[in-house]
């Protein structure tokens, strides 16, 4: 339920069309690239259930980078993820959901700030409560949008009428710049699939990690697949090739064609649940990340702690919330996202690659799971996200290199800290 319901957010309800759009309108060149994506993130997640299984600690890659590559790797991740990645995602959510919800209902003259912020609150409360109480949002959350997504796919599917419309695609013509749009259309669709890595943070609470990671990863990747091509099939057959490439809110377009405007509304609902969701799982796993970090003695000692009560990381979700919520209230998470998100795959990537320093240290150790295709399978996801990074470094330059540069940041904060936590140790008396 993690893995799918962090994944799930908005993206399958607004994205399909842009993908159709920039594969020339070709039907079967866009439901390819959606395939393909999966299989990429797919590769990714049994790489990382390998991990998840010998290494069932709480804060997931990061523990993996510090492992394999040394603390400063794994801080730079962390410090990106809290700063950034992380922060941004929960506050991207937040706002989304805010504006989603004021189409429903009347949200009065109230401050553009006070809805994502509040929901922010809300689920940082849930999951202060009690890890159970946010697995029990989180599993709601996500049966409810996958059951809605399905449901609303098969309607579309017998409303519709799906071989003309794959008839109308194979006829259109194709777009003067294939090439580029095949990969601006992959890229778009892995983004799409990102978060099924949040989690592996929060391993250090999960039981029996060894069997039930390596199948929660793999069995969730792969239906998540299956479900992003039922769902584009759904609208091809309700919009046609042309309305659905020129659509930017899709799966209300094609509901709206379909089924009739007036169950426009059940699709705004599906989002809001499914945006909620997706903001619960982040809160739910990616805090076990700094927890780690103040562990190891490199980030503010308090997000160490865990309520003696709820036993959770009380101030490590609490700092997560409270960071988005000024990243929400001002707005400057649509800047900073777009500087820093892309550095994510460069630790994705690393993550990947730990797995054959782990081999290659202990051969001999004891494995619960072993990555199906060995080495292949984790090699294609270190390719695959290398020329995604590729990509946004050469097509958008500045952005990227502000980006490095804002990570890079992080390296006298992680030497500061370390130093610290050397001195208040070395000041302990010896017992």
């Amino acid at each position: 339920m993690i893995t799918a319901g962090t994944v799930i957010g908005s993206g399958i309800f607004l994205t399909p069309g842009i993908v159709l759009r920039e594969t020339g309108g070709r039907a079967a060149l866009a439901l390819l690239v959606w395939t393909v994506a999966g299989m990429i993130s797919l590769l990714g997640a049994l790489t990382y259930a390998e991990l998840g299984a010998m290494k069932p600690d709480a804060g997931g890659l990061y523990v993996y980078l510090r492992d394999a590559f040394g603390p400063l790797s794994a801080f730079l991740y962390g410090w990106a993820s809290f700063a950034v990645i992380a922060s941004g995602t929960v506050a991207a959510l937040a706002v989304a959901f805010s504006g989603y919800l004021g189409r429903l209902v009347p949200l009065g003259a109230l401050p553009s700030p006070v809805i994502p912020v509040l929901v922010i609150a809300v689920f940082a409360v849930v999951n202060i409560a009690g890890t159970r109480k946010g697995s029990i949002v989180q599993n709601w959350g996500t049966v409810t949008k996958v059951g809605g997504l399905l449901v609303l796919s098969v309607l579309l599917l017998a409303t519709g009428s799906l071989s003309t419309a794959l008839a109308d695609s194979a006829t259109a013509a194709p777009a003067p710049s294939l090439a580029a749009g095949l990969g601006a259309a992959t890229i778009a669709t892995l983004w799409a699939y990102e978060g099924w890595q949040y989690v592996t943070f929060s391993a250090g609470e999960a039981r029996d990690p060894q069997r039930t990671f390596p199948r929660a990863l793999s069995a969730a990747t792969l239906g998540l697949v299956v479900l992003y091509l039922l769902a584009n099939l759904g609208y091809l057959a309700a919009l046609g090739p042309a309305a659905m490439a020129a659509s930017e809110q899709i799966a209300a377009d094609a509901v709206a064609t379909a089924l009739g405007p007036g169950l426009a509304a059940v699709v705004g609902v599906l989002i809001l649940v499914s945006i909620a969701s997706a903001l619960n799982g982040i809160l739910l796993t990616a805090p076990r990340k700094y927890f780690a970090m103040a562990r190891d003695g490199v980030f503010f000692a308090r997000l160490a702690e865990v309520h003696p009560q709820t036993i959770t990381p009380v101030f490590a979700i609490a700092g997560l919330a409270l960071w988005s919520a000024v990243l929400a209230a001002t707005g400057t998470f649509v800047q900073l996202l777009t500087y820093v998100v892309f550095t994510g795959w460069i630790f994705y990537a690393l993550g990947a690659l730990s797995i054959f320093v782990y081999r290659r240290r202990a051969p001999e150790a004891s494995r619960a799971f072993r990555t199906p295709g060995y080495p292949v399978t984790p090699m294609v996801f270190v390719l695959a996200a290398t020329l995604l990074v590729l990509n946004t470094l050469v097509t958008q330059p500045g952005r990227a290199f502000a980006g490095l540069g804002l990570v890079a940041l992080g390296a006298p904060a992680f030497y500061y800290w370390r130093s610290r936590y050397r001195r208040a140790r070395a000041a302990e008396p010896v017992t």
